[in-house]
């Protein structure tokens, strides 16, 4: 019957794909049609990969419907084993075809006597809130779940309500008064309201809705001054904030002053978890007066792990148009220097603070001020940013702990930044990393050859001065038997490439296959010649690919590293194009075209069932063409030049109605 089926399927024109999506639901709905209860939870749990591998919506569909009809006839337990696939699948849920026919039969289930039964419906109906949000059934049957007496069935009931409040305006509006009367009720025990308070961020549809929600965190805030039920009513209120986007200069107000004032280290960290996601998602809400207060209460803290927390705010706030408010002369106002601002302090204070997090907070806000703040005066600022970033590298490149590395990327990356921003201080930046690359250790090493290599790449006036130390440095890793060796080669040698400028010289290209050939494996080689190819050094990744050529072992491989020596040949071919010289480059093109089809049929040769290279293929016919076209161009304008359209070009135009005319004889042999 399955063959039958199959081969229906196939005179309906159906692919291979679809056939086998087939066979599988098949055999899964086989499983789920069992009388042993472990088999069906089996096929019940492989649907989500069965959604991964085929996500037709005709499968998704069918495949839905029959889970449905398993909750709706099976026990408690293949339920929860379907609620968990609805969850899983969730991104799946809006290809379901027939939506009525699906909920109607997991709705069924809404009128058990089980209140377990009834519970697991409504996290099912919840999961589903995307594609059903305005199921008015689903809405009443959430609101009568709310008075239940049982304890899972309520809790359910939040988890629905929650999500549908977050998908549907009516929904939210009309439960809105039911939640508040049940956070406000006498008799709803406090793990219940901890709950329910969540519920309250959705409802951000319209500015009424989320004012009255507002007026009842706040009311909420203000009588239950507990720690969770502070820590739970402040972070709706800010998820609230951050969705309505009317109240947020309010919220950061209210958080700076429980920040200042609560003395519960809790709650100070609620606040600045919150604080930290509104600066990164509006920034531009943020006051200098907001910026003031926050610095102020970094200054005199007394614990560390607040102080990070702090500066982590002020770091993200320090990257945005918020820093150039801050700075900005209030009217009526005298300018003031930028090192007279609590910011400013605050960062110079903790660049070399013990605790490596605080102190790349504080190099971090300083870069960023240097970088965004341009038209000021900044230099005594840019020198305390380049002295800290220094403090850092040299700390961080000598620890190879986690989170030393961490810190020192974030050390680079504003290394990188305020080069790019500043250039004159770029000098000191490279020779202190060329200093350091020498001493420190390896997995410090390679993050440093990314930097320079990024340096580098924005200035290249600096390259030629990095050779000489990166050559050096490059024979001694050669010589070096670290765990790190094959990864710092590459590294090393990406920046070399970059710093010579797709010119290479004979002595280091000898370097290079030197170390390679004592040092390296085969692996190591191909690395170092895909970076040439990338970096435009395509004479070298020619001839290491053609070293490669005979250390593999399949003709699959073989052939795809012929291609990429073909193809680096071609390109190497096409750098010696002159500006005005049209023969040289007609023959230039001839011979990249000559390598390229060498090179494509290579990489034909390379592709197998299930690596086609289909992409590879397309793009290198297209690059093909690209040089085909220059080639037919110039030769139209060679041909232009000693044969020019006749005077009455134009006049054979007009009466043949041909515009091509006007060209002459290039228009026929076009």
């Amino acid at each position: 019957m399955a063959a039958s089926a199959k081969s229906f399927l196939a005179d309906a024109g159906y692919g291979e794909q679809e056939l086998d999506a087939n066979s599988a639901l098949m055999e899964l709905d086989k499983g789920l049609r069992s009388g042993k209860l472990g088999e069906q939870c089996e096929a019940v749990v492989r649907f989500p990969r069965l959604f991964q591998k085929y996500p037709f919506p005709i499968l998704i569909n069918s495949a839905f419907l029959k889970l449905a009809d398993v909750f709706r006839v099976g026990n408690n337990f293949l339920r929860l084993c379907v609620l968990k696939v609805t969850q899983q699948s969730e991104k799946h849920l809006e290809k379901i075809l027939n939506v009525d026919e699906f909920v109607k039969r997991v709705f069924s289930v809404i009128h058990s006597n089980d209140p377990v039964a009834r519970a697991i419906t409504l996290r099912m109906l919840g999961s589903m809130a995307s594609i059903i949000p305005e199921r008015k059934n689903a809405h009443h049957s959430i609101r009568q779940s709310l008075d239940s007496h049982d304890n899972v069935e309520v809790e359910a009931a939040i988890f629905a309500a929650a999500n549908f409040s977050a998908q549907s305006k009516d929904f939210a509006a009309g439960i809105c008064n039911k939640i508040s009367e049940m956070i406000q009720g006498l008799a709803t025990p406090v793990d219940l309201k901890l709950k329910l308070i969540p519920i309250l961020q959705h409802m951000h549809h319209d500015a009424s809705l989320a004012s009255s929600s507002r007026q009842l965190l706040q009311q909420l805030v203000t009588s239950y001054p507990s720690t969770k039920m502070v820590i739970v009513t402040l972070h709706t209120f800010t998820l609230l904030a951050a969705s309505s986007l009317v109240d947020i200069p309010k919220q950061i107000q209210l958080l700076l002053q429980y920040l200042k004032n609560d003395p519960r280290k809790a709650v100070k960290r609620l606040a600045i978890q919150d604080l930290k996601l509104l600066a990164n998602k509006t920034p531009h809400t943020w006051s200098r007066e907001n910026i003031q207060a926050l610095c102020e209460s970094a200054l005199h803290t007394p614990y560390d792990s607040l102080k990070l927390g702090m500066l982590s705010v002020l770091s993200a706030l320090s990257g945005t148009i918020a820093i150039k408010q801050y700075f900005s002369s209030a009217p009526g106002t005298a300018a003031t220097t930028a090192r007279s601002f609590d910011l400013v302090k605050l960062a110079q204070e903790c660049c070399y603070h013990n605790n490596r997090g605080i102190a790349a907070h504080g190099v971090r806000i300083l870069t960023n001020i240097s970088a965004s703040c341009q038209e000021k005066d900044l230099l005594p600022l840019e020198q305390d940013a380049v002295f800290g970033l220094e403090s850092l590298l040299v700390l961080c490149s000598q620890d190879d702990s986690p989170g030393a590395q961490a810190t020192l990327k974030i050390t680079l990356t504003c290394m990188v930044k305020l080069v790019k921003c500043r250039p004159h201080l770029s000098q000191s930046v490279v020779e202190s990393l060329l200093t350091q690359l020498h001493s420190a250790q390896d997995a410090a090493r390679i993050l440093m050859c990314h930097c320079l290599a990024a340096i580098a790449m924005q200035l290249p006036v600096l390259a030629d001065g990095m050779l000489g130390d990166l050559m050096d440095l490059y024979k001694l890793i050669g010589r070096s038997t670290t765990d790190k060796k094959q990864e710092l080669l590459v590294s090393l040698a990406t920046v070399i490439f970059v710093s010579s400028q797709k010119a290479l010289s004979s002595e280091i290209k000898t370097v290079i296959k030197q170390q390679l050939e004592n040092a390296s494996n085969g692996w190591t080689a191909y690395r170092i010649a895909r970076q040439a190819s990338r970096m435009g050094n395509h004479d070298m990744a020619r001839e290491l690919y053609q070293s490669l050529l005979t250390q593999v072992a399949s003709e699959h491989f073989y052939f795809w590293l012929n291609s990429l020596k073909e193809f680096s040949h071609a390109e190497q071919c096409l750098t010696g194009l002159q500006e005005d010289n049209y023969s040289s480059a007609l023959s230039c093109i001839a011979e990249a075209l000559k390598s390229y089809h060498k090179g494509i049929a290579s990489l034909t040769a390379a592709s197998t069932p299930l690596n086609p290279l289909s992409f590879q293929c397309g793009f290198v016919k297209l690059r093909i063409d690209l040089l085909q076209a220059f080639s037919q161009l110039i030769c139209t304008c060679n041909s232009l030049k000693t044969s020019p359209p006749p005077a009455i070009a134009t006049t054979i135009a007009m009466t043949s109605g041909n515009d091509l005319q006007r060209c002459g004889r290039i228009s026929n042999q076009a």
